[in-house]
């Protein structure tokens, strides 16, 4: 691979992705790094606005299966033209607070929409933009719950049912089994100081010149 690495983070709400992003991304500075750090939906002016419609629009809570998987695909096909494309390749390496795979596992697994379907549009939206390495952090229920009562502006998606994210969890779970090489399962029970060191010994193995400082 001659560019900087694509590196993406997954899980159900609450699993801590977002604060081992920072993380990564404050280690690989360390080391010279030219770091991006984006996130789904958004990372664009229109993928903020599709943002908005789909977590806190009070229209948004009759909105239907199938318009919600839209609208992820918009707004990933935005930040994969205007964004994450540019940036790797000006050689920067990419960190992502989400991409594909969520949409596979909420609105795939989660949502039971067609499996296959859910696939072509990824495909579709994402094109050859394909994570190097996906980091998915898996909790149970119980812990994911707790770690959403944080007070926070209210969510929809946090706001979906026990049912909901117990298929969430299990299909991110599957998804690790199914795709061994590319997504790395990281219990995320443990302290976010024993992640943060899990992830770095992946990604150090995994992309040795990261360590190395001046790139």
């Amino acid at each position: 691979m001659s560019r900087l690495p694509f590196i993406t983070f997954e899980g159900s709400e609450g699993c801590g992705k977002s604060t081992q992003v920072r993380r990564l991304a404050a280690r690989l500075k360390k080391s010279g790094v030219p770091i991006l750090i984006t996130r789904e939906p958004g990372g664009t002016e229109i993928g903020e606005s599709i943002r908005e419609l789909l977590q806190f629009a009070p229209e948004s809570a009759s909105m239907t299966a199938e318009t919600e998987l839209l609208l992820f695909e918009a707004s990933r096909s935005q930040l994969v033209h205007e964004v994450i494309k540019p940036a790797l390749a000006r050689g920067d390496c990419v960190i992502a607070d989400r991409f594909f795979d969520s949409t596979t596992i909420y609105q795939g697994a989660a949502r039971k929409l067609d499996p296959k379907i859910v696939e072509q549009l990824n495909r579709f939206a994402a094109g050859d933009c394909v994570p190097d390495v996906t980091f998915v952090l898996g909790v149970d229920l119980k812990t994911a719950r707790s770690r959403m009562q944080a007070p926070r502006r209210p969510d929809r998606m946090e706001m979906q049912s026990d049912d909901f994210y117990e298929r969430v969890i299990k299909g991110y779970r599957d998804l690790a089994a199914r795709e061994t090489k590319r997504v790395m399962l990281i219990d995320g029970a443990k302290s976010a100081d024993a992640i943060e060191k899990e992830i770095w010994k992946i990604v150090t193995m995994r992309f040795p010149n990261l360590a190395t400082s001046n790139i």
